[in-house]
C-alpha cells in the first residue's frame, strides 16, 4: 500500500513537471509574436476609437483591452489583450513626438496621422459639450435653489414676501429664459476658444515650417558659396600648373636648342681640323 502510494505520488510530481516546462514553452512562443503590419495597425485603431469613450469614462480597462484583443482575434489577427495596450501606448509616444512637426511631414513619417488626428477630436468634442451641458445644469440647479429658498420665506412679514415674490418673477422672467441660452453661448464661446487655439497651432507650425525652410535655403546658399569658392581656387591652381608647364617646356625647347648649337659647333671644329 505504501509503496503505491509513492509511486501515485511520484507519478503526480512528474505532471506537475510537465504542465510546468509546457506553460513556459507556450510563455516563450507567445513573446515571438510577428511584427504589426499597417493594415493590422489601422484595423486596432478603428476598434479603439469606438471605445474610446469607454475608455475616458473608467479607470479600470483591462476587461476593454480585452475585447480589442477578441475583436482583433475576430478579424483574423491574434493579438493578446497587453500587446493591444503596449502597441497603442507606443502609438500615443509616436504621435507626440511628431506633434511639433508640419503636417506633410507628420503624414509621411508617420502613416497613422488622420486616425489620431480624428480619435483626439472626437475626444475634445465630446468634452466641450460635456462641459457645456455641466454648465448648463449648474444654471437650472442655481434657479431651482433659488425658488425653494424663496418658498422657505414664509415666515417673514407681508412687505418681504411680496419683496420675495417680485425677485422671484424677475428670476422666472430672466433668469430661466436665459439658461438654455447661456449654455449655447458657453458651449459657443468654448468651441471658439478651440477654433482659436487650432488656429494658433497651425500658425505656429506654419512659422516653424517656415523658419526651417528659411534655415535650409540660407544652409544651401553658404554651401552654393563654399562649393564656387573651391571650384574657383581649382581652377586658379589648375591655371598656375599649366603656366609652369608651359615655362617648363619653354625652358626644355630653349636647352635643347643651346645643346644642338653646341654640338654642330664641335662637329664643325673637328671638320676643319681634319682638313
Amino acid at each position: 500500500m505504501e509503496r503505491h502510494q509513492r509511486h501515485h505520488h511520484h507519478q503526480q510530481q512528474q505532471h506537475l513537471l510537465q504542465n510546468i516546462t509546457s506553460s513556459v514553452s507556450v510563455d516563450v512562443s507567445d513573446n515571438r509574436f510577428p511584427q504589426w503590419s499597417i493594415q493590422e495597425t489601422k484595423e486596432f485603431l478603428v476598434i479603439r476609437a469606438e471605445l474610446d469613450q469607454t475608455f475616458m469614462e473608467t479607470k479600470r480597462n483591462k476587461q476593454l483591452w480585452e475585447v480589442i484583443s477578441n475583436r482583433m482575434k475576430e478579424k483574423g489577427y491574434i493579438r493578446s489583450a497587453e500587446q493591444c495596450k503596449c502597441k497603442w501606448k507606443n502609438l500615443v509616444t509616436r504621435y507626440k513626438g511628431y506633434e511639433t512637426m508640419e503636417q506633410e511631414a507628420l503624414r509621411q513619417q508617420f502613416p497613422f496621422y488622420n486616425e489620431f488626428q480624428a480619435i483626439f477630436t472626437s475626444r475634445m468634442e465630446r468634452m466641450l459639450w460635456a462641459e457645456a451641458e455641466g454648465v448648463s445644469k449648474k444654471n437650472k440647479g442655481m434657479q431651482v435653489s433659488s425658488d425653494e429658498e424663496e418658498d422657505n420665506g414664509n415666515e417673514e412679514s407681508e412687505a418681504g414676501s411680496r419683496r420675495k415674490k417680485k425677485k422671484a418673477k424677475i428670476v422666472n422672467c430672466g433668469g430661466g429664459g436665459d439658461s438654455s441660452g447661456n449654455g449655447s453661448s458657453n458651449l459657443k464661446e468654448i468651441l471658439e476658444e478651440f477654433m482659436r487655439q487650432q488656429m494658433q497651432i497651425e500658425a505656429q507650425w506654419m512659422e516653424a515650417f517656415e523658419a526651417r525652410e528659411n534655415e535650409r535655403r540660407l544652409k544651401e546658399m553658404e554651401w552654393r558659396q563654399a562649393m564656387e569658392l573651391l571650384e574657383n581656387e581649382r581652377i586658379m591652381m589648375e591655371q598656375r600648373w599649366r603656366e609652369r608647364e608651359e615655362q617648363r617646356r619653354i625652358r626644355e625647347e630653349a636647352r635643347a636648342e643651346k645643346r644642338d648649337a653646341l654640338i654642330a659647333a664641335l662637329l664643325n671644329k673637328l671638320e676643319r681640323e681634319e682638313m
